[in-house]
């Protein structure tokens, strides 16, 4: 697959290219690490020069000419896009894009990685395929989990203006308030895109199915539920107790004994945003949907990108039943997976 970098220092919209036009005034205006994260950022990507003879120039380390480099990448400053379209598309993209009907970014792994490893390496790419997707002016719906952590701590620097970042369902659980862990999460996400974070401070699960009826007549949940409902773009993983890094659902204190086993017997093979479904992707007639916070699946259909990250092959069940319930638009999901979806997708 033929790669196509582009690195851009330009803030101007529509840039394309290469750039070397600082962010913001010039160089001489930048603060030092800013101007030297540019100077190392156009070394490198620019003159093609090596780690080496950058910090000989710098009269810096080689270490911290790679902590420069990642800054550069962090805070927006440089920018990797790579095309694979057309013939260029690897056949296992190509084929699970015409299977699925959907938009497929594969992230390549090997045999050698552990879980949090091929964890981390999707959660960085599915960092940049998120950033394409958000613009100025959209509203985009979070829900928290182990993967979506991953990916808040991975996302580079993207300015927009009248953003709005809302959480899909509520954190909240016997055992915690889940108020700091979803908060966390968000603010990276605010900070990410400058955009306002809208939190859902409700529980994950009510008690009772008619306390939760009560609830989404108040006001303060109503206001936030209106915003939801102008979501362009949803962002979530999936849940499932077969995962070998465990969904926080299912290790955080969100279930008893009692509903995991009835999840199990109902047949549920994974959830989205707190939201149970079964292998065919279907989220009715199982009880604790009553009483979850999240949105429907049929609500989460309705919004016009669904951007969903996989990481692992404990997950392919809960994949394919979520795709068979038509969830997913934009999926992000590592080598091994991706080859076991294409070998039995059903």
């Amino acid at each position: 697959m033929k790669q196509h970098l582009t690195t851009d220092f330009s803030t101007t919209p529509g840039a394309k290219n290469v750039h070397t036009k600082p962010p913001a005034g010039t160089i001489s205006h930048a603060v030092p690490r800013e101007r030297d994260a540019l100077r190392a950022a156009q070394l490198y990507y620019l003159q093609h020069l090596t780690m080496e003879a950058i910090s000989k120039e710098l009269a810096v380390s080689r270490s911290t000419v790679s902590r420069l480099l990642a800054h550069a990448r962090r805070t927006g400053l440089v920018t990797i896009e790579i095309n694979a379209v057309g013939a260029k598309t690897p056949v296992l993209i190509q084929e699970l894009e015409r299977i699925f009907e959907i938009n497929v970014t594969v992230v390549p792994t090997d045999g050698s990685l552990g879980e949090h490893e091929i964890l981390d390496r999707v959660a960085s790419h599915a960092a940049h395929v998120l950033s394409n997707l958000v613009s100025s002016g959209m509203t985009v719906g979070i829900a928290w989990g182990s993967t979506i952590q991953a990916l808040s701590n991975a996302l580079p620097r993207k300015p927009t203006h009248d953003t709005v970042i809302v959480q899909l369902n509520g954190a909240a659980n016997p055992q915690t308030t889940g108020l700091t862990y979803a908060s966390d999460i968000l603010k990276r996400f605010g900070t990410a895109f400058t955009a306002r974070v809208e939190q859902f401070p409700v529980p994950a699960f009510f008690d009772q199915a008619s306390t939760r009826e009560a609830m989404w007549r108040e006001g303060s949940v109503q206001r936030v539920l209106k915003i939801q409902e102008g979501m362009g773009l949803a962002v979530f993983s999936l849940g499932t107790t077969a995962a070998a890094v465990p969904s926080q659902v299912h290790r955080g204190g969100y279930l008893t004994t009692t509903e995991d086993q009835a999840l199990r017997a109902h047949g549920v093979v994974g959830d989205v945003a707190t939201r149970f479904f079964d292998a065919l992707g279907n989220d009715e007639g199982i009880e604790i949907n009553e009483r979850a916070t999240g949105p429907s699946l049929h609500s989460l259909r309705a919004i016009p990108r669904r951007l969903c990250i996989v990481s692992g092959r404990g997950k392919l069940s809960a994949l394919r039943a979520a795709l068979a319930g038509g969830l997913i638009t934009d999926l992000v999901l590592d080598e091994g997976t991706a080859l076991d979806l294409l070998n039995s997708p059903g």
